[in-house]
């Protein structure tokens, strides 16, 4: 191989992009039966989740939390409407923006969310303090990732 041939592909298992992605496919997979009694998928999961902790944002605003786009985004808080967990309204200062708010329904899953993070935590096997600080470093490398990329920029609140 000279010195401007490109070098070979990293094998998948020593990748840590590779890693990263398997162990959260790992986690949905053993979330999956939870979120199915539930009645929720895992992306709609994760927006309740950004609801439970405020609620009357914008599409735009859970769209950025979760970093994706909020042509993504609409297609499932649709469902989510239809299922009757939130709803979606124009705000009165900027019709071109829609507010969700969870509705009772919404509200009342939150309790039964609980039991994710302790089948996560069981299964792992490792204790709390270790899947915090496991976490911590990932989200710390989201961040750096992003800082580069600048892509995306999430609230405040995610880096605590």
């Amino acid at each position: 191989m000279t010195a401007d041939s490109p070098s070979p592909p990293v094998p998948l298992e020593d990748q840590l992009c590779f890693a990263i992605h398997s162990a959260s496919m790992a986690i949905q997979r053993l979330y999956k039966p939870m979120l199915d009694e539930m009645g929720l998928t895992y992306p709609q999961y994760l927006v309740l989740n950004v609801l439970w902790r405020e609620e009357g944002q914008s599409v735009g605003a859970i769209a950025a939390r979760l970093a994706l786009e909020s042509s993504t985004l609409t297609p499932l808080l649709k469902r989510l409407e239809a299922a009757g967990l939130l709803r979606r309204t124009r705000n009165p200062q900027n019709e071109r923006q829609v507010l969700i708010a969870l509705t009772d329904k919404g509200r009342a899953l939150r309790g039964g969310a609980g039991c994710l993070g302790a089948a996560l935590l069981d299964a792992s096997g490792e204790p709390a303090s270790e899947l915090a600080r496991l976490n911590r470093d990932i989200t710390a490398l989201r961040d750096a990732i992003y800082g580069q990329i600048g892509t995306w920029d999430p609230a405040p609140q995610d880096r605590a």
